[in-house]
């Protein structure tokens, strides 16, 4: 009787670690969408302040001129950084680009000073980059600008189209989700419907019965849930070591809300399956338990 006990309980463990096991992959699933949902505001800004202007200046100013104008730029509302790129630094980009022995045909190479421009998230459209391109070709120091005004309205046109897919995405996966959990909840709890029977003979009210299966099943979301975090957690904090730029695109706040979801979602999920599951079994004619 002891060797079959331990047998059954070594049996229900595995059940349990299996049960926690998937419905921990599934809801990892969901809080890859959530981190991207939540965090999508913070990763739109970080690509559109990273898309530079270039200023080119007239090739009689001089340098002091252009750290004086590039103080100027710094000062206006809308600029978010600005860096001067020297004439050394200028030929040596270009060496880069086009080679040292395409440059060493000319018997002199006249690089003009120049500036680098990344732009508030907010002013980084169309309209705006047309409304600061006059205002800085306005300088006489300044001979063009080079804009990436294609780019910056397919970047807008395509974010939008990112974020309604992402919508529709996490909804399909929040049903896929219930359904995936529902059902291995389900099965985990009529593996027991002989015991819901016997408590029922015995006299046990409806919640009565309910509250053994709501318990296990809270504790069984909750390590779940907890799982994922820890999962979702560790792949996060690898990939800011390896990638340092993606710690300004996660904040706290962000990281917190995706934890709370996973918890909401993964707990959830097991304790409205349960409540239906044994609802369910309760009321099932004795016939039907062997079947």
């Amino acid at each position: 009787m002891a060797v079959k006990d331990k047998t059954v309980k070594r049996r229900l463990a595995g059940a349990y670690v299996s049960s926690a096991l998937s419905i921990a992959l599934v809801l990892l699933l969901v809080g890859l969408a959530a981190l991207l949902s939540v965090n999508a505001r913070s990763i739109t800004r970080w690509f559109k302040e990273n898309m530079q202007m270039e200023v080119l200046l007239h090739e009689e100013v001089s340098e002091p001129a252009a750290e004086s104008y590039k103080a100027t730029l710094d000062s206006l509302p809308y600029i978010k950084s600005v860096r001067l790129v020297t004439r050394e630094e200028g030929v040596a980009e270009l060496r880069e680009m086009l080679g040292e022995d395409f440059l060493d045909v000319f018997e002199s190479t006249s690089v003009p000073l120049s500036l680098e421009l990344t732009l508030k998230a907010d002013y980084v459209n169309a309209d705006s980059l047309a409304m600061v391109s006059k205002h800085i070709k306005a300088s006489p120091l300044v001979d063009d600008i080079e804009t990436q005004v294609p780019l910056v309205d397919s970047l807008n046109a395509n974010l939008s189209r990112i974020s309604l897919i992402l919508g529709v995405f996490i909804l399909l996966l929040l049903f896929i989700s219930f359904v995936l959990i529902g059902n291995t909840v389900r099965l985990g709890i009529y593996a027991r419907r002989f015991t819901v029977h016997t408590m029922q003979l015995v006299g046990a009210s409806r919640s009565f019965i309910r509250r053994p299966f709501m318990r296990d099943s809270f504790v069984l979301g909750l390590v779940s849930s907890l799982l994922t975090i820890a999962v979702l957690g560790g792949g996060i904090w690898f990939a800011q070591k390896s990638v340092p730029q993606l710690a300004g695109l996660l904040s706290p706040v962000g990281l917190a809300i995706v934890a709370g979801i996973i918890l909401l979602v993964g707990i959830g999920i097991c304790l409205i399956t349960t409540w239906s599951v044994v609802g369910r079994l309760v009321g099932m004619d004795k016939d039907k338990l062997y079947y």
